[in-house]
């Protein structure tokens, strides 16, 4: 029962941890997008950074789920 509550702890603390990279990819690449489409000619318009969006919000759901099965997996305190 122990394992399965360090495994529901851990993919929580990675669900969070992948939802800090998560913004801060976006904004980085917002940014860069941004300042490239001003001055360096860029085609492509800013908020097509959002698109980074959809995959780390699959890895979030993916490890929310993970940490919900685990946590009920491990059964009554």
């Amino acid at each position: 029962m122990k394992l399965f509550r360090r495994l529901a702890m851990l993919f929580a603390a990675l669900g969070v941890l992948l939802s800090h990279v998560m913004w801060a990819a976006v904004a980085y690449n917002y940014c860069d997008l941004q300042w490239g489409g001003q001055f360096a000619g860029y085609s492509a318009p800013a908020s097509t950074a959002f698109l980074l969006c959809v995959p780390y919000g699959a890895g979030i759901g993916i490890c929310g789920a993970l940490a919900w099965f685990f946590h009920k997996k491990r059964g009554p305190l």
